[in-house]
This record gives C-alpha cells, sequence and structure tokens, in this order.
C-alpha cells in the first residue's frame, strides 16, 4: 500500500486580510482559482486553490513565519523567461530573496513570506 498527495498546504495569516492577499497571488500566480471552503472542529477555515497542477490548501496559522521553508514550491513559466516571471510575481506582490547567477533558479518570497523557486521554462 501506498499513499499519495492530494494537496500542498500553504501556511497563511490568521488575518482575513493578509490572507486575503496571499489567496489571491497563488491564484493569479498560477492559473488557480478558489474551488473550496471549510471549517474544522476548532474553527479555523481552510480554502482550497485549483488549477492545471495540484491542489493548494491555504492553512491559516497565528504564528509569522520566521525560518526557511522546509519545503517549497518550485514553479516555471508557461510562455517567457524566468526573468519576465520574476517581474510578473513581484507585480502581484512577491519579492526576491535570492538571484544567485550561478543557479538557473531565483528564490523568491510570497506575500506572507513562504519562499519559492521560479525556474526556466520546461
Amino acid at each position: 500500500m501506498t499513499s499519495r498527495i492530494i494537496a500542498v498546504a500553504i501556511d497563511c495569516p490568521a488575518e482575513q486580510e493578509a490572507a486575503d492577499e496571499l489567496r489571491a497571488f497563488w491564484c493569479a500566480a498560477l492559473g488557480y482559482r478558489e474551488t473550496r471552503r471549510w471549517t474544522d472542529a476548532a474553527g479555523t477555515e481552510y480554502v482550497e486553490l485549483s488549477g492545471d497542477g495540484p491542489l493548494l490548501v491555504c492553512q491559516p496559522v497565528d504564528a509569522p513565519k520566521r525560518d526557511k521553508n522546509r519545503l517549497h514550491l518550485d514553479i516555471a513559466p508557461t510562455e517567457g523567461d524566468r526573468d519576465t516571471e520574476v517581474a510578473r510575481l513581484e507585480a502581484l506582490g512577491a519579492h526576491v530573496v535570492s538571484a544567485d547567477p550561478a543557479f538557473p533558479w531565483t528564490v523568491m518570497g510570497d506575500p506572507a513570506g513562504n519562499e519559492f523557486c521560479v525556474l526556466p521554462p520546461r
């Protein structure tokens, strides 16, 4: 028997305005849309985003992000090049964390500070 990945959870701020900003960022970045909301037994509301790729689940957390993510997303543009995509993502609210020219990727942070990498097109 094995398991399969059904979603990738992204921590988001518990404050509604910041959580809305983060969901809007990921929807615009990936061409996703909000497809489901549910509340757990403790009253925490989760939001599912889906599109052409794995499901993302926005999971509210009270603590701010402090350290490097132990798991992160790698994304690549479907059109254009990496640098154009980095500029587009910055316009959506992301920021560059590291852009070492020795590597083919750019490390970015989403509006909540979660790191992800932008790679060249595949």
